[in-house]
């Protein structure tokens, strides 16, 4: 500022005394039409008005590279000035300037003016939302950090952008304004409904809310609905995030995009990040987490929801931030690196998705501008009985925009290579756990929620299209048809759909007490009819060992050794079965009790052998897994599964082929009951010899030790096979043979 100050100019363009008061209390539509500055006409061409708001200030000088211009107080802690303008070959402009405020107490600033600032958003962008199709909605909508060149000195700030069409006012508060939004109210932007505001000076790690006068009349303060970063719950401030994460997983992407990852191994890891093991960070799960799961042979690990939530006893599948990640274990940068680090080591990353509803907590989506924004309006839609959350109103553009574009950001700008979408059967059903009279058909009568089917049709395609090499799979309990059919042939577009029936039939068997399983072999080769109707995922998940249900070596009946034994036979029954496999941390050391979120995975377990030896087999099984094309490269076509004995319930036991694409063939034996099969007749597709590739039963796994050494098939009819061959079966083992080679 030079010492030279020219004295204020008191006759700028006018402006209402109403509007100046609606100005100055920062509850104006448009506060960019009276702050900020303005080119002046006719005879005073060549000249700009400058307002600025600086409640409490005792006075303010302009400043620009020119000279510096006094101000005088012209209403309710506006401002005002006239300057000289700047002529360019295009005519005259307003030239870039500072504001120093001097409050008399000591303290004075020299800050840019955010009312300079053209709209950060172009009417592209603005047509786009409205018709519910900006597919990079996140580099439209939130906090995002800009820098600009600037005369006086380059400009980092952040613009912040909001819809809340509803809205009669809304400005940015955060700890830049001392949580006083009445020196930064946001302009709407046409008719849109999107509120915008540039704020020099504001950056990374700045804490921000938006605060709307509502339809209601009343100032609400609110939580960006596209919030990178929130405070760690209860805290409900949304934090500005600037990335600048370099990712090194180039290698991993490249694959991605050629790879068909429906068509390979796949072997998942359910993980809650906030009981793995407590307290991990995401930097400390990339130095823990990571090679656990690479030294186990999984080739996915998913995580249950990480974006933010308030309450963590929702698994964090109540979700108020959908486009940030959860706070309580790092910075969205330190989860980009955990990503990283899980791609270097080979491994995919899965993602927990929750658009079926949100929660009603008043900081955040609910209500957001006074009227059902977001959430169904309709009372009949709008909420969900069981969970006491709102029901998105997937019918209306802006919020499918939201919802469709929330999957590609995580795909994107993330790097996750699948979401796992939960609580589909919800959203296709309108009385989805409600009685007659709780709900209300759609427009031909029907139970379906035709706006809910056409959102995930175009979640699913619009993934698959921006995305090559993703996943999508659906959590979807009913019998829905086509859910992994594409949508140009009437499906929702799904890759995957978890088996939820193949997971109830088969841990209701497994419950029985073995002499009792012959009365319910039904229960175990049922999945067989359907298993070739969707692309299913088998999964013991999260939702199977949690509320009273028991761990999965609690669901074991007998004794401790049968338990054990009964925890491994299921292991080697699911990754041989048709499908892609999943199972729950904590499955795999067999622990003994159920899992608690408040608590860590019972590691203590590994002191004993029996635990250890489960922990092995699933790590040598998910190696011979992946080793084996026979158990995954057909996995959606009749054509890689044989029957050789189903029927055989008085023994308890099954006996199937898997057929690799290019004709590798594996045999598999499950003997379910709590006794050996000596001289057990198998049938098999060609004589030679056969050789044991893996039993379950192997003493270092915890096993007794049966093996299987010289088998040779036989010629005879034998369950219509022409060959045969007599085994030693182990009592609650599973075995794996092949072809000699």
């Amino acid at each position: 500022m030079s010492t030279t100050i020219h004295p204020a100019n008191t006759n700028p363009l006018p402006v209402d005394y109403a509007v100046l008061d609606q100005v100055s209390n920062a509850k104006h539509y448009n506060p960019h039409e009276v702050l900020g500055g303005h080119l002046m006409e006719g005879k005073d061409a060549g000249q700009v008005t400058i307002r600025v708001l600086r409640p409490m200030a005792k006075s303010v000088i302009i400043t620009t590279l020119d000279g510096d211009w006094a101000t005088y107080h012209e209403f309710n802690g506006i401002f005002t000035t006239v300057i000289p303008a700047e002529k360019t070959d295009d005519g005259w402009t307003v030239p870039d300037y500072r504001v120093f405020a001097d409050y008399g107490d000591g303290r004075s600033a020299t800050e840019d003016d955010p009312y300079r600032y053209l709209p950060t958003l172009g009417d592209l962008d603005i047509y786009l939302f409205g018709e519910g199709r900006h597919e990079r909605l996140w580099e439209m909508l939130g906090a995002r950090v800009l820098h600009y060149d600037d005369p006086m000195g380059d400009v980092t700030g952040t613009a912040f952008s909001v819809w809340a069409p509803n809205a009669h006012a809304v400005r940015v508060v955060g700890d830049f304004n001392d949580w006083d939004g009445r020196r930064h109210a946001m302009r709407e932007l046409g008719t849109s409904g999107v509120w915008e505001l540039f704020v020099p000076g504001v950056g990374d790690g700045a804490r921000y809310k938006f605060e709307i006068l509502n339809a209601n009349n009343e100032w609400k303060q609110k939580a960006d609905p596209m919030e990178r970063s929130h405070e760690i719950p209860p805290a409900t401030a949304s934090i500005v995030v600037e990335s600048v994460h370099e990712w090194e997983d180039g290698a991993w992407m490249d694959r991605r995009v050629k790879t068909d990852p429906h068509a390979g191994p796949v072997s998942i890891y359910e993980v809650h990040a906030g009981s793995w093991k407590q307290g991990l960070s995401y930097l400390d799960m990339a130095d823990e987490l990571v090679p656990y799961v690479k030294k186990m042979g999984f080739t996915h690990v998913e995580f249950l929801p990480l974006e933010e939530h308030p309450f963590t006893g929702s698994w964090g599948y109540q979700v108020t931030g959908y486009y940030g990640a959860d706070s309580r274990f790092g910075t969205p940068d330190d989860f980009k690196a955990l990503v990283d680090a899980f791609h270097r080591a080979g491994i995919g990353v899965i993602m927990d998705w929750v658009p079926a509803h949100f929660p009603k907590d008043d900081f955040a989506l609910g209500r957001f501008d006074g009227t059902p924004l977001y959430e169904d309006p309709d009372p009949l839609r709008g909420e969900h009985p069981d969970w006491g959350t709102y029901v998105f109103n997937f019918g209306r553009n802006e919020v499918r925009n939201f919802l469709v574009a929330n999957a590609s950001f995580w795909l994107d700008e993330y790097h996750i290579d699948a979401l796992r979408v939960d609580a589909v059967s919800s959203m296709l059903y309108l009385d989805y756990s409600r009685e007659p009279g709780q709900w209300r058909p759609n427009i031909y009568g029907g139970r379906e929620n035709l706006e809910a089917i056409d959102f995930l049709k175009e979640a699913t395609a619009t993934a698959y299209k921006n995305n090559p090499g993703i996943m999508m799979i659906a959590e979807e309990s009913t019998a829905w048809p086509g859910v992994t059919a594409p949508t140009d042939a009437g499906g929702l577009g799904f890759g995957l759909k978890w088996n939820m029936g193949w997971m109830h039939d088969t841990l209701e068997y497994l419950h029985e007490t073995p002499i009792n399983r012959q009365y319910h072999h039904n229960e175990i080769t049922f999945s067989m009819v359907y298993a070739y109707s969707e692309h299913y995922v088998l999964p013991i998940s999260h939702d199977e060992v949690v509320y009273g249900k028991g761990s999965l070596y609690g669901k074991m009946p007998g004794d401790g050794w049968q338990k054990y034994a009964g925890v491994r036979a299921l292991f080697a029954y699911q990754w041989a079965h048709p499908g892609k496999n999943l199972t729950f941390m904590g499955n795999e050391i067999a622990q003994w009790g159920e899992w608690n979120y408040n608590e860590s995975i019972d590691w203590d377990a590994l002191n004993w052998d029996d635990h250890k030896g489960v922990q092995h087999l699933v790590a040598d099984l998910n190696a011979f897994y992946r080793e084996s094309p026979a158990l995954w490269s057909q996995d959606f076509d009749p054509a890689g599964f044989q029957w050789l004995t189903s029927d055989d319930n008085e023994h308890d036991t099954l006996s199937f082929m898997r057929i690799g694409k290019d004709g590798e063939e594996l045999v598999v034996v499950v003997n379910f009951a709590g006794t050996a099969w000596q001289d057990y007749q198998v049938p098999l597709p060609k004589g030679g010899k056969w050789v044991e590739a893996l039993t379950t039963d192997d003493e270092r796994y915890g096993g007794s030790g049966i093996h299987n050494t010289d088998i040779t098939a036989v010629k005879g009819e034998y369950h219509s096979r022409d060959w045969s061959a007599k085994i030693t079966v182990p009592a609650l083992g599973a075995l794996f043979l092949k072809p000699e080679q």
